[in-house]
């Protein structure tokens, strides 16, 4: 699958696939925000997990539109300004509560397709790091070969490709299916920036 049938096999996500989707990206990048929390000691780490939780448990039952606000007024409220911190690690950190508010959104509107642009920025967090941690000095050439070879960018790639195509093999949202593209996702706690909560 190259970059343009994957873009156009994401672009047709729809309904319960879609929201997966945005799921698994955000599942795969809980540990940055896990991790950012800690760091600078913000006790949110826990709720950030259980509100993860709630979006996952969604895709099983009909989730009340009511509930839907209230989950992102939680999520706005656990979410880290990136104004206030010095640390890197704070807009991987941004970036995954932005994932997890396009879960929910999708579930609020899923007329309005999300999933293109949340697997854009989740590979713009991986970019964003690798040129943060290696990039320094480097031409744009260099940076453009950096991207190309780096195994943390393949890792999302193939991560990424792997989740869109079990979910149109899929036909329905079975508890067995979820379970594992879940548990796929995690990736044993290890984040698309290769960091975990382990060391």
């Amino acid at each position: 699958m190259n970059a343009n049938q994957f873009l156009k096999a994401v672009s047709q996500l729809q309904g319960w696939r879609e929201c997966a989707f945005l799921l698994a990206l955000a599942e795969r990048s809980f540990t940055n925000y896990a991790l950012f929390a800690e760091a600078v000691g913000l006790k949110t780490g826990a709720k950030m997990r259980q509100l993860l939780d709630l979006a996952w448990d969604m895709l099983q039952k009909d989730a009340e539109d009511a509930a839907i606000p209230q989950l992102l007024s939680k999520l706005e409220a656990l979410s880290p300004s990136v104004d206030d911190y010095d640390a890197y690690g704070v807009y991987p950190a941004f970036d995954f509560c932005q994932l997890l508010e396009q879960a929910l959104l999708n579930r609020l509107n899923p007329n309005k397709h999300r999933a293109t642009d949340a697997a854009q920025l989740a590979t713009k967090t991986v970019t964003d790091f690798v040129e943060m941690s290696e990039g320094e000095g480097l031409d744009d050439n260099e940076l453009i070969n950096l991207f190309e070879h780096h195994p943390l960018l393949k890792d999302d790639k193939l991560f990424q490709r792997d989740t869109v195509l079990a979910l149109k093999k899929q036909r329905t949202p079975t508890e067995d299916f979820l379970a594992e593209l879940r548990a796929g996702a995690a990736n044993d706690g290890v984040s698309n920036l290769g960091i975990s909560l382990d060391g």
